[in-house]
């Protein structure tokens, strides 16, 4: 197994250890719980680093690195609607937009091509680490819901935008499998 791919496990299994402090709560639990967070999260760019400079990228961590960076994600975007911090139409949003491009990548490589990560969604993975990491500094330190609401409006937005650029760029897809009678199975 390459090193890579070792960080992209070993950010996995901080998962449990970020929702066991962050269903904890309080300010020592929520301020852990973040640690760990951003702890996971730089491992995120840790990894691609380490897989395209010593050459480690393997389909393994093409497959587990993303996969890895939305358990992350809607982990926290989780725990956030159980402490009322979200609208959970908002959370739908975004794991709706992360069903969707995730089948489609799946449809794409069925079809011999693999869909680059295009600047939409790593604005949108940015804009969420950022916004996760609001949510929890204003239960921390108490600041306005304004913060609060302000972040999961960008996230829901930004990753509204995000799901509607890989479809657009990538419609053939869709509509090759939504009207080809070679793709109907009797």
């Amino acid at each position: 197994m390459t090193t890579a791919n070792k960080i992209t496990l070993i950010r996995i299994a901080m998962i449990p250890v970020f929702i066991w402090f962050a269903y904890v709560g309080g300010k020592t639990g929520d301020m852990i719980a973040l640690g760990v967070f951003l702890l996971a999260s730089l491992t995120d760019f840790l990894d691609g680093y380490v897989a395209r400079k010593y050459h480690q990228v393997t389909d393994f961590g093409k497959f587990v690195d993303p996969l890895a960076d939305k358990l992350l994600v809607c982990a926290a975007l989780l725990l956030f609607i159980q402490r009322g911090q979200i609208e959970s139409a908002m959370v739908f949003i975004i794991l709706a937009r992360e069903f969707i491009i995730t089948s489609l990548r799946i449809v794409a490589v069925g079809k011999g091509r693999v869909l680059a990560a295009a600047w939409s969604g790593k604005v949108k993975t940015c804009v969420q680490l950022a916004g996760v990491t609001l949510m929890f500094l204003t239960s921390i330190f108490r600041w306005d819901a304004v913060i609060e609401q302000a972040s999961a409006w960008a996230m829901t937005l930004v990753t509204l935008y995000s799901g509607y650029d890989y479809l657009k760029r990538n419609w053939d897809i869709v509509a090759d499998g939504a009207v080809n009678p070679k793709n109907l199975k009797r």
